[in-house]
């Protein structure tokens, strides 16, 4: 299997589970851990097992290149993360997903700026193509409503999904010079600076006492699954294959959602889904038919 196939696996590997952390996380927050509370465990607990990974196959570092990281950690971790819970905590569910379709969009606009790639017809067609499979899952839901009672946590929906974006094009320089885990883990090194004073007080309010065991192994696949292991696929992905590529797996994680869901008997299977996956499928292998970052 070459570098490319590999880097496509890591990625779909990540979005599953990133499709199934949206049923599992909702049992841990807000009841048993707050969410700036979560954010600070998330990030130390993932941060803890990248040192331990790094340690084995430690890198140097430039010292010029620390302030990149330090921006990486910033956008990629901290206000990512601290934005989408926040926003999420204001706005609903299917807003959200809704305004995070606008990612790839961002990556698109901001590799061309920052990178020079070309914006290509293959792409905006894919990108949009893929946009319209995901919204026709989240539409039809039937629950989604922009307004003024909204508007504070789709802002910040919507600054989350720039964030990301960004933390994905600026990132790409360092992928060139370094391995993914030492990108990864100072990535989050700076990112737990940033993180620290905003979850340090719901941290301590945590009742670890109350945790089930349920809770317990949910509460470790987020830490484990979601932030670790999800964080070193897409930056494998990203060592590999363009912003845009990346950015737009992203459709995904609606389509794994609901297929989880379906399997867990809380959704069924229709004409709008079958429809929907054919057209995310489309778009994001529209988006991949280009070559690779090592061969731009």
């Amino acid at each position: 299997m070459n570098s490319n196939y590999k880097a496509h696996l890591a990625l779909l590997i990540a979005n599953i589970i990133y499709g199934i952390n949206y049923t599992i996380a909702k049992d841990v927050m807000p009841e048993y851990i707050s969410p700036f509370g979560f954010i600070f465990c998330r990030v130390i607990g993932a941060l803890f097992l990248f040192w331990l990974v790094f340690s084995f196959s430690y890198e140097k570092v430039a010292k010029k290149d620390l302030l990149l990281l330090a921006v990486c950690g910033f956008f990629g971790v901290a206000a990512n993360q601290l934005m989408f819970f926040h926003g999420l905590n204001l706005t609903t569910p299917i807003n959200a997903g809704i305004i995070m379709t606008s990612n790839p969009i961002f990556v698109l606009i901001a590799s061309a700026i920052i990178l020079k790639n070309k914006i290509t017809v293959l792409k905006i067609g894919g990108i949009f193509i893929a946009i319209t499979g995901a919204l026709l899952l989240l539409l039809f839901k039937n629950d989604f409503s922009f307004g003024s009672e909204t508007i504070s946590g789709d802002v910040f929906i919507f600054l989350n999904a720039l964030s990301y974006g960004t933390y994905l094009v600026l990132a790409v320089p360092l992928m060139q010079k370094y391995k993914p885990i030492t990108v990864i883990t100072w990535v989050f090194t700076f990112g737990f600076i940033y993180v620290f004073p905003f979850g340090i007080e719901q941290f301590t309010q945590i009742e670890w006492s109350s945790f089930n065991s349920t809770i317990w192994w949910e509460f470790a696949f987020v830490i484990i699954g979601t932030t670790f292991f999800a964080y070193l696929l897409n930056i494998y992905g990203l060592k590999n294959l363009t912003p845009s590529t990346v950015s737009t797996y992203i459709y995904l994680q609606p389509l794994l959602a609901t297929i989880f869901a379906i399997w867990a008997g809380k959704d069924s299977l229709d004409w709008i889904k079958i429809v929907a996956a054919m057209l995310i499928f489309t778009g994001v292998y529209f988006v991949s038919k280009t070559k690779s970052l090592k061969n731009q």
